[in-house]
């Protein structure tokens, strides 16, 4: 009887050891559990648009070249490249044993499918004008030019060769972008958009997609297919779509979750004393903005009372008390941080909140309001505690200090996303912008009149005009002072409310190795891996 007590003892503590995470073993397989805020809108790279979406992509997909785990770049489904004397040519070289999951060999014919397939008008990709710099890629997104005509091409079954218009310094870092990644040509010719649904959808990358219930998670299986499946530790991810922190943060208090998306403000001090060696902060590129639809009233043409909204927003107070977790207040669209570049500021940003509330009213009588005309707005967001907690102290700063009635309007993450892009019947709405490689380009090109990603709507000939000056410039230092002066002349608009520059923020599992923190906040699961008592 002792020995078999003695045995349910060693059973129960192997038992409590393999759980230390709850549900780290499902089906009989190791499993890392993280969460997402949002659902993804989809998992076709070509038409995926979010941050979430992305995350995943990055588990199950490959493009040419990715980051480690510090953020540098490495060779990833190209094992080496070769760049011309004057910049304009790339030709990579894929790996021998670069594979799809059903052990289709991937060749360089695919990421010409796939490039082409990007900027194609018919794809309506989010990300279209990602490749603006590859020959003729302009002008197939305008239709001007077909698929066929972009400055990609397969010299042999493993040789891609990519031409540009002129030399881009940050291409390399682009080619990292889920959008770039190949899809499998045969798969989208038999399924059409369905080859992305979880018993189509096949990948290059570390993991492959099993399994995804909408609202609730989504599960990938280590595939053992990919190139470097034996430098892949981890053997499944479940990523749990939790759009509430505070639900989040219960989760992971539960042992139900090894990492955290973020951290909720409010409890934010708290964490800070109870996970010391758990939470991981980190300045990152990114920017919480309001946006404002241009191409209607009552901010069509009206940069004056764009300016008076945005001087009344008092944005040290917002990142102090209202989201409280070392953010910095926005006083430019591009962040700090970012390579071979300094963000210009607004003309106020030296200003107490005082003096900024004396001009905002100012602005705001000469363009017309008053406490007898009121603007009446209408600010949407979408659902978390933190976009409320923001949208709410906004709404009581522009009553306070210019008597606007603002209507706060709490929509779905796609709902939202959908009435943005449409610009029917949005006139403020709350966003974000997270670069997608460190260059001041991927916040600044937002912003072109004909980029896919520009949301307000925003056309200036002059800040066009330097952006593409900027792109022909191969001197980094005089492409630099393009771009500044670029950013200037958005700001001098006001295009958008940059209100605080993002810190990612982490909770992650001691039990859990191999965590790298970078601006980008790229963390890829492949790089990590679980201790053994998971």
């Amino acid at each position: 009887m002792a020995l078999y007590r003695n045995l349910v003892v060693l059973m129960l503590i192997a038992l409590t050891a393999l759980t230390a995470c709850s549900g780290s073993i499902e089906d009989g397989v190791p499993t890392l559990h993280r969460s997402l805020p949002a659902e993804p809108e989809s998992l076709d790279p070509h038409k995926a648009r979010s941050i979430q979406a992305a995350d995943v992509l990055r588990d199950i997909g490959e493009g040419l070249v990715g980051y480690s785990a510090s953020g540098e770049l490495v060779p990833a489904a190209a094992e080496r490249w070769q760049v011309s004397d004057d910049g304009k040519k790339y030709t990579f070289f894929l790996r021998e044993d670069a594979r799809w999951s059903n052990g289709d060999p991937l060749l360089a014919e695919h990421f010409v499918f796939s490039l082409r397939r990007l900027v194609a008008p018919e794809t309506a990709a989010f990300y279209a004008t990602m490749l603006a710099d590859v020959v003729n890629a302009a002008d197939i997104v305008a239709g001007t030019q077909p698929p066929e005509a972009l400055g990609v091409e397969a010299t042999d079954e493993r040789t891609l060769v990519l031409r540009l218009d002129r030399p881009t310094p940050y291409i390399l870092s682009l080619l990292t972008h889920p959008s770039t990644f190949p899809v499998h040509p045969p798969s989208v010719e038999q399924w059409g958009d369905a080859f992305a649904r979880p018993e189509k959808l096949l990948s290059n990358g570390a993991y492959v997609l099993q399994s995804w219930s909408p609202g609730s998670n989504l599960r990938v299986r280590r595939n053992s297919a990919y190139w470097n499946d034996a430098g892949t530790a981890i053997d499944a991810v479940t990523y749990h779509v939790i759009v509430q922190p505070a639900a989040e943060l219960n989760r992971y208090r539960a042992g139900e979750l090894h990492v955290t998306s973020s951290v909720p403000p409010d409890s934010f001090q708290a964490v800070t004393e109870e996970y010391a060696d758990e939470l991981r902060v980190w300045p990152t590129l990114g920017v919480y903005y309001f946006g404002f639809n241009l191409t209607r009233p009552p901010f069509e043409g009206a940069a004056a009372l764009r300016q008076a909204l945005s001087m009344a927003i008092d944005r040290e107070l917002l990142a102090d008390r209202i989201v409280g977790r070392g953010e910095a207040p926005a006083y430019s669209w591009v962040p700090p941080g970012v390579a071979n570049y300094s963000p210009p500021v607004m003309s106020f940003a030296a200003l107490t909140q005082d003096e900024r509330n004396a001009i905002a009213r100012r602005l705001y009588a000469e363009a017309g309001y008053g406490p007898d005309n009121p603007l009446t707005v209408e600010v949407r967001y979408n659902t978390s505690d933190t976009n409320k907690r923001i949208a709410v102290a906004v709404q009581s700063m522009w009553r306070d200090v210019l008597g606007v009635a603002a209507t706060l309007i709490n929509e779905e993450f796609q709902v939202l996303i959908a009435n943005v892009r449409a610009r029917e019947i949005t006139q403020v709405f709350r966003a974000s912008w997270l670069g997608d490689y460190n260059d001041a380009h991927t916040f600044l090109s937002v912003m072109l009149s004909n980029a896919s990603a520009n949301t307000p709507g925003y056309a200036s000939e002059e800040f066009d005009s330097l952006m593409r000056r900027a792109a022909g410039q191969p001197d980094l230092d005089r492409r630099r002072l393009y771009l500044e002066e670029a950013e200037r002349v958005l700001l001098a608009d006001h295009v958008v409310i940059p209100l605080y520059f993002y810190v990612s923020k982490h909770l992650v599992s001691p039990n859990v190795s191999g965590w790298g923190d970078n601006v980008l906040d790229y963390h890829y699961s492949q790089h990590l891996s679980l201790n053994a008592t998971e």
